[in-house]
């Protein structure tokens, strides 16, 4: 029998790693763009006639982000009360630039992938995203200040800087330490069996924490938002498989035990890459270790999971770190564009671009006749598309998903631009159903600023 063992720091007297700061440059992408519930109204764009695109030949290159300290001045916090902008709100806008500007970094590809921490982008991830459903708070209290013609004390923001506000109570850096706890209780389990620091041993005890002491659970189907973020999720215990496989990981991490993943069909398997793999399938009492660790799918004959043995684990491509962020990233984006069209049932992002929208003759721009969308989820959707697209600037396919989004939210000009930069990218039969949408959206973009100059009436092409 083969010894398969790992290094436990408790026990090694090992240092525990830690990732170094990266220099990153940005990806250019649509500014984020910071908006208040009031201004979108959740309603699609609407048909236009023929006409002309103009291609983009290739993408931008960004500026480099910068470390920003977050503050707000004592006068503009005491303001908030009679002024038009909350400082408050200002506040979140800000963290919503640095938050963004922190996961590019984080994210750059000068960067190395191993060096990249999962769980703090995660945190990045969640803390921008809680900055917009903040910044809307504070825009609909103030709104109903106003019309209540109430005044009252602004309550003081008491942290500076993003990785200092407070997510479910706790800051990241918390958040962080919580994995550390957990990391430290995997310790304590080895030391009360009196075992040794052999690799099946160590997973037993990291599932015993995780799963029966912790109480962590999958969620097949991600229902609530509380299962999409890092640190709900270990609020909660309740999880995205993806989001209780980083768990698993960044904790194996503590104990200088590597832990690589890969995607198989819809689901996300993990595994330690050393030692002998017939270990982890050897049942006992009904159960695998790898079951266990991977949970329901692995003997599920529906999952492509199940067809996954000792001989064929090797042969899985590994994910990087990038990859995972990418996996979290489109669940998310999955998940705010069923609530956004949760009143247009079948609605997808690509309803526009079907063929049969195109066989009219003489097409009327009408935008009164469109789906209405929940427009701060739509927004959430967008900005995890585009996190994901810094990492995967190339995705023809998401960055044609972005644009449909920004034509959803009726941000013609800059649906050209990301659907134009789309068909660079995309495969010849995907661009010929694309070109004739941007060339409308083209024409889209004219009547809008046609009518904003106080223009009435619809333009007719025949």
């Amino acid at each position: 029998m083969n010894i398969l063992a790992v290094s436990l720091p408790v026990f090694c007297n090992q240092p525990m790693m830690t990732t170094p700061a990266l220099n990153a440059s940005s990806i250019a992408t649509n500014s984020l763009g910071i908006f208040g519930r009031c201004d979108f109204d959740g309603r699609g764009g609407c048909w236009i006639e023929n006409g002309k695109r103009n291609k983009f030949a290739a993408l931008t290159n960004a500026k480099a982000s910068k470390k920003r300290r977050l503050s707000v001045s004592p006068l503009a916090s005491s303001t908030l009360a009679d002024s038009p902008n909350s400082s408050r709100a200002n506040f979140y806008k800000e963290v919503l630039k640095v938050a963004r500007e922190k996961f590019t970094q984080e994210t750059s590809f000068p960067s190395k992938d191993k060096d990249i921490s999962l769980a703090k982008v995660l945190l990045y991830v969640a803390a921008e995203d809680e900055a917009l459903m903040s910044f809307n708070r504070e825009r609909d209290a103030l709104s109903l200040q106003k019309e209540r013609r109430e005044t009252s004390s602004p309550s003081d923001v008491s942290w500076e800087n993003v990785e200092e506000m407070p997510l479910a109570g706790k800051s990241m850096n918390q958040w962080l330490s919580e994995l550390d706890s957990i990391a430290k209780e995997v310790e304590a389990e080895l030391v009360t069996r009196d075992i040794g620091c052999h690799l099946v041993e160590v997973l037993e005890a990291v599932n015993m924490v995780l799963f029966e002491s912790r109480g962590f659970k999958r969620s097949p189907i991600l229902l609530d938002s509380n299962c999409a973020y890092l640190h709900t999720v270990l609020n909660s215990g309740s999880c995205s498989a993806i989001l209780l496989s980083v768990i698993y990981i960044e904790v194996c991490r503590r104990l200088n035990l590597t832990i690589v993943g890969s995607r198989v069909g819809e689901d996300f398997l993990i595994w330690p890459p050393a030692g002998n793999p017939e270990e982890l399938f050897r049942v006992t009492s009904g159960l695998s270790l790898f079951g266990v660790v991977n949970g329901k799918c692995v003997d599920d004959p529906r999952s492509k999971a199940s067809d996954i043995t000792s001989n064929s684990l090797e042969a899985l491509e590994i994910a990087t770190n990038r990859d995972i962020i990418g996996i979290a990233l489109a669940n998310l984006i999955r998940f705010y564009w069923k609530r956004a069209s949760r009143s247009n049932h079948g609605l997808m992002l690509t309803s526009p671009l079907r063929p049969a929208n195109f066989t009219d003759e003489r097409i009327t721009i009408d935008c009164t006749n469109l789906p209405l969308l929940r427009p701060q989820d739509l927004r959430l959707a967008m900005m995890a598309s585009e996190r994901l697209l810094i990492l995967q600037p190339h995705n023809w396919a998401l960055r044609r998903d972005y644009g449909m989004m920004l034509y959803y939210s009726r941000e013609y000009e800059q649906a050209v631009q990301e659907l134009s930069i789309c068909m660079v990218f995309a495969p010849e039969e995907e661009e010929a159903v694309l070109e004739p949408f941007v060339e409308k959206l083209h024409l889209l973009r004219l009547e809008s600023s046609w009518k904003s100059l106080g223009n009435k009436g619809r333009l007719t092409i025949s």
